[in-house]
């Protein structure tokens, strides 16, 4: 009776012990649970309810004489013919291609700087590092409005193109895409009579000749401007990275015979996919949020070839005072940046997963069995 009962008590005293340990867990969270309940999950909640709703910023959109619609302002923004859907779907077209050219470029010309900063053979590297890094740490609104007097008609770099006989566009002014500008500039198109099958029709209200524009000349200079601003951000990531795989990876690689080139491919970038991971998730979520810059340099213009989600939900919800249209573009952008992160994640997985048998029959790629097997014999 003794030995059945000492054994049932210890489980009540673990049970009531590992009860009061998760009690008092819990209650050192609470505060923090109930700071981001109030001030993020609940005004998340607010807005969702006001995207299904026709609020116009007049009192309470929780009273009853708030019309409420339901899906009507998603609805409009795919499938109903309007100037909703029109401004929508040029903004997404706009944002499309910003991503497309700003989170390669900077991504790209991070590690191109990282590999510099951490070479060997550079010296000063605090003075470049710095220097790299400076443009991220200064107010973006800063330096857009420098931008604008850099890229004036009477600018820094209109008189720079002008010494070497180039007439400079007006940068902040000309709506034409620069994929219309290159099949014109190859004969392939008239820019200014394009063909009649990719005008007659195309997908969510814009042609195909619409979509196929590529980003304006306005667009392109300020991802001039966001790629030199971001790119310090992301070079301090890979620095970090780059300085944490170890020395004897890159030895037992020059040692089987690897090229600088072979190691950068076979050692360096396999250590470097975390970072790598991070920085295109960052850069995903950061250019669809794209705002100030297009606040500060062109409000849209010109002809909304610089207008994204980000800014057409606040013109939509503060300035036509159409809050629940707003709000609603601000959820659809929410879950396109989502998706994307998503399939962004699926397709690193699926590259880490089938890249693996290819680069082990490179010999002096991956150096990492050698270099073990030679710690063991040593």
């Amino acid at each position: 009776m003794a030995g059945t009962t000492v054994p049932a008590r210890r489980g009540r005293f673990r049970g009531s012990t590992a009860m009061r340990d998760n009690l008092a867990g819990w209650l050192f969270v609470a505060p923090v649970v109930i700071i981001l309940g109030l001030f993020m999950l609940l005004p998340i909640l607010m807005a969702l309810w006001v995207s299904l709703t026709d609020w116009n910023g007049q009192g309470s959109p929780f009273r009853s004489g708030v019309p409420f619609v339901g899906t009507g302002n998603y609805t409009r923004l795919f499938t109903e013919d309007g100037l909703a859907r029109q401004d929508f779907m040029t903004s997404i077209r706009n944002n499309i291609y910003y991503v497309a050219i700003v989170v390669p470029a900077q991504t790209v010309l991070a590690l191109g700087l990282a590999v510099i900063v951490n070479s060997r053979m550079l010296k000063g590297k605090t003075f470049f590092r710095a220097a790299f890094f400076f443009p991220s740490v200064t107010s973006s609104v800063a330096i857009s409005v420098v931008f604008l007097f850099i890229f004036a008609n009477s600018g820094a770099v209109t008189s720079l193109l002008g010494v070497f006989g180039i007439d400079g566009p007006d940068w902040f002014s000309d709506s034409r895409g620069i994929l219309h500008l290159l099949l014109g500039a190859v004969g392939l198109v008239d820019p200014s009579a394009p063909p009649s099958a990719l005008t007659s029709g195309g997908p969510f209200g814009l042609s195909w000749w619409e979509w196929l524009s590529g980003p304006s000349v306005a667009m392109t200079t300020i991802i001039m401007l966001v790629v030199w601003t971001t790119s310090g951000t992301f070079m301090l990531m890979f620095l970090a990275a780059l300085q944490d795989i170890p020395v004897t990876l890159e030895e037992a690689s020059m040692l089987d015979g690897a090229g600088r080139w072979q190691r950068f491919r076979y050692v360096t970038l396999p250590m470097l996919k975390p970072t790598l991971f991070l920085v295109l998730t960052l850069g995903l979520i950061s250019t669809w949020q794209v705002f100030d810059q297009i606040y500060v340099m062109s409000q849209g213009n010109p002809s909304k070839t610089t207008l994204t989600p980000a800014f057409l939900s606040y013109q939509t919800a503060f300035r036509s005072f159409e809050y629940g249209s707003g709000t609603a573009i601000s959820f659809v952008l929410f879950m396109i940046i989502v998706v994307m992160t998503l399939i962004q994640r699926w397709i690193m997985r699926e590259r880490n997963g089938g890249s693996r048998p290819r680069r082990h029959a490179h010999a002096p790629a991956h150096a990492s069995a050698r270099t073990s097997a030679r710690t063991g014999r040593s």
